[in-house]
């Protein structure tokens, strides 16, 4: 099964500038937007946790990923319609994982719910806080990626294989860019290669070279946001030398 969680970037800045009725309609009308999409693409929503969507896709993970896509795709259209009423533009992060889970109970007699509970589901979570470091909008592990009919119908490429909080192994993770501007996409399609062979090179422990590549891809893309994260690190790893734990994604986060 697919796992999709989605997070409102900033929200508690937003919200500290509306009343609590604002706030409720807010969430209301935003959510409104976004459960029918979900529904659309044969997924259902597990919960709500405050202004997160956590959501479950059974059929296949293609289902996800395009549902995302969709997400991303009307929030642009919900934004327009935010502008004439002066209202912020909001931005949400995704992240998508596939893997086992179980689905059940919890809690006690005065209390219960029903939910997943799996390390895929924690991972998913993971995941979409990703989201932040890199400056985009959707990201989906390997193992979604493994699941996808045709990677190649998607706008996509790898970001980084890190550790994420909780985990020993090391995950990787792909940027799908499908809902971005067509001149963000045909950006990041004319520098893929250059970023793949510098991410290549960066996990390979060769910054130097690295470095090359992802000053070729901003050359280019003076605003791809994840080759600027890359080329602050290569020029750290190279001026400080590189730690044991030079994965971990909470600490190449401060970096």
């Amino acid at each position: 099964m697919t796992i999709l969680f989605s997070d409102i970037r900033g929200f508690t800045s937003l919200s500290e500038k509306m009343t609590p009725q604002e706030n409720f309609d807010f969430l209301n009308d935003y959510l409104g937007k976004m459960e029918p999409i979900i529904d659309q693409y044969h997924g259902f929503i597990d919960k709500y946790i405050g202004d997160a969507i956590m959501a479950l896709f059974s059929n296949c993970a293609d289902d996800a990923v395009r549902g995302s896509i969709a997400m991303l795709k009307t929030l642009a259209t919900y934004n327009k319609m935010r502008q004439p009423k002066g209202l912020q533009p909001i931005s949400i992060g995704i992240g998508v994982n596939t893997g086992q889970l179980m689905l059940g109970t919890i809690g006690n007699k005065n209390r219960m719910d029903s939910t997943v509970i799996s390390d895929a589901v924690n991972l998913a979570s993971r995941v979409e806080g990703l989201t932040k470091i890199y400056h985009t909008s959707l990201l989906i592990t390997y193992q979604t990626y493994l699941k996808l009919v045709d990677p190649s119908q998607y706008q996509i490429r790898v970001i980084d294989a890190v550790k994420v909080k909780g985990k020993s192994d090391v995950v990787t993770v792909y940027e799908v860019y499908d809902a971005q501007p067509s001149e963000s996409i045909a950006l990041k399609n004319q520098t893929h290669d250059d970023f793949e062979y510098g991410f290549m090179l960066y996990h390979s422990k060769e910054f130097l070279d690295a470095k090359a590549f992802f000053e070729k891809v901003l050359q280019v893309n003076d605003k791809d946001k994840a080759a600027q994260v890359y080329l602050k690190r290569c020029e750290y790893f190279q001026k400080y030398g590189v730690p044991e734990n030079w994965e971990c994604v909470e600490m190449l986060a401060n970096r």
